[in-house]
């Protein structure tokens, strides 16, 4: 009886302490979601928030994220702008070498994109790149209502690849004037990396065609050869990640207001990269647009020059020969700034205007910053009875065309042995002289042959690099 009496017992306090559990968690769950209700808030399960805040002293922090986010339709941009773009379609005759040695001719079909950025009381002035009209025959331009005309080439100029072309209005008729604008050109100077970027342009040439990115470099530095003559040219482009196919040479290149910034140019794309288009600052090709406008062609700008041969003498040169680090001044040019100023061969220039240089392309870049006329003040070291001390020299920077002329002119009155000639070491040295030690001895000894000449060091072969740039 008392078994029975127990076993009751217990299962009656079974059944109160489920029935207390369930009344528990009913009550909690009510209140939490009650307090959700008034909070706004959600709860997390505990194997969520152990998840979420597992954490260790060795973790990175995450970076921070912007709270808001901007997405921007770019479409009334485009339709603003697109009135001002137009396709170019280009004629030229090709010459190919046939299978049996003979020349045939061929006419060949180019694609391009113009900026409309001017118009006068005669002609509409598109803007575009000069490797898109360079050799064509006929110059086909189509605006934006499809309608098309013939233009004419007003001026190029090849290095900066830069180009204008006109149509006279009086063959656009009255629609089409309704229908094109003028761009509004903007400022590239006040450009930031990661701004915005939108490129409108004839792709492929199956017509305008809208791309977006953003601003990925600035004065990106590239070089490209003119495939006529060789020579190269190097350009200060704006790099951005908007595609610029062949076809989008000479279109604009936005910013978020539609402003042109930059005039697209796939001469400088690389096929093999993705992501790497190139465009013309609108601050560097506006003057040069405007002279092409205005005269049919750039005006060349004489270049400033120094006037010397001369070689790097790197840090083990230095050691060796117990001399400066610098540019060792190899020959003068007669005629030139550096000849006026008292500058000899032997001298080692070590600064221009109180600003390092070590190799004559470093001096090169910084005397031609300058306009003819500057002067620039060079930090150069003299060699005194084998010490070497420091003295600065005021030099009038004059024109590389004049210094030449002279230079030429007395090349042609000399003897070819002469070596009183404008002679240096080749620009692939980096010694000043041939071989481990120059034949007349270390820079700062007896530099004279037998006969008291100058030998230069012992290089007899023509530095046209020293010259022709400096």
């Amino acid at each position: 009886m008392s078994k029975t009496s127990f076993g009751s017992k217990l299962t009656k306090c079974a059944a109160l302490a489920l029935v207390f559990g369930l009344v528990a968690g009913v009550g909690f769950e009510g209140s939490s979601y009650a307090l959700s209700k008034l909070t706004g808030s959600t709860t997390q399960t505990a194997e969520s928030e152990a998840e979420d805040t597992t954490s260790s002293s060795n973790t990175i922090q995450a970076t921070t994220t912007s709270a808001t986010v901007t997405s921007t339709n770019i479409s009334d941009v485009v339709d603003s702008v697109m009135p001002s773009i137009v396709a170019i379609t280009t004629m030229s005759i090709e010459e190919v070498q046939s299978f049996f040695g003979q020349t045939m001719e061929y006419e060949s079909e180019g694609a391009g994109s113009g900026i409309i950025i001017k118009q006068d009381d005669t002609y509409l002035y598109i803007a575009t790149n000069n490797h898109v009209v360079e050799g064509a025959q006929t110059v086909t331009v189509q605006f934006n209502d499809e309608s098309t005309a013939t233009a004419e080439v007003r001026g190029t100029d090849a290095s900066t690849d830069l180009a204008v072309i006109m149509v006279k209005l009086e063959d656009l008729s009255e629609d089409t004037l309704n229908a094109i604008a003028v761009a509004t050109l903007g400022d590239s100077d006040s450009l930031s990396v990661g701004d915005s970027a939108i490129a409108i342009g004839n792709a492929l040439g199956y017509g305008q065609s809208v791309t977006t990115g953003v601003i990925s470099a600035l004065n990106r530095e590239v070089t490209s050869t003119d495939e006529t003559t060789g020579e190269q040219t190097t350009s200060y482009l704006i790099q951005t990640d908007a595609a610029i196919n062949p076809g989008n040479s000479g279109g604009a290149l936005l910013n978020e207001t539609g402003e042109v910034i930059g005039i697209n140019s796939s001469k400088y794309s690389d096929t093999s990269v993705e992501g790497m288009g190139f465009a013309i600052p609108i601050s560097t090709a506006k003057p040069i647009l405007e002279e092409l406008i205005q005269n049919g062609y750039v005006e060349e700008t004489p270049t400033a020059y120094l006037g010397i041969y001369g070689v790097a003498v790197s840090s083990d040169v230095a050691v060796t020969y117990n001399m400066p680090e610098g540019v060792y001044i190899a020959n003068i040019v007669e005629g030139s700034g550096a000849e006026a100023a008292g500058l000899t061969s032997g001298m080692v220039i070590s600064q221009i205007d109180g600003e390092d240089v070590s190799t004559m392309e470093e001096l090169k870049e910084k005397v031609t910053a300058h306009a003819v006329g500057d002067v620039v003040t060079l930090t150069v070291w003299v060699n005194n009875n084998g010490t070497y001390e420091s003295s600065e020299y005021s030099v009038t920077l004059t024109s590389s065309t004049d210094s030449e002329s002279e230079t030429t002119e007395e090349s042609e009155d000399s003897d070819d042995d002469s070596s009183s000639q404008a002679e240096g070491p080749s620009s692939d040295k980096e010694q000043p002289w041939s071989g481990s030690e120059p034949e007349g001895g270390k820079p700062g000894e007896d530099d004279s042959d037998d006969n008291g000449e100058a030998n230069n060091g012992g290089s007899t072969e023509t530095d046209p690099f020293g010259a022709f740039n400096n």
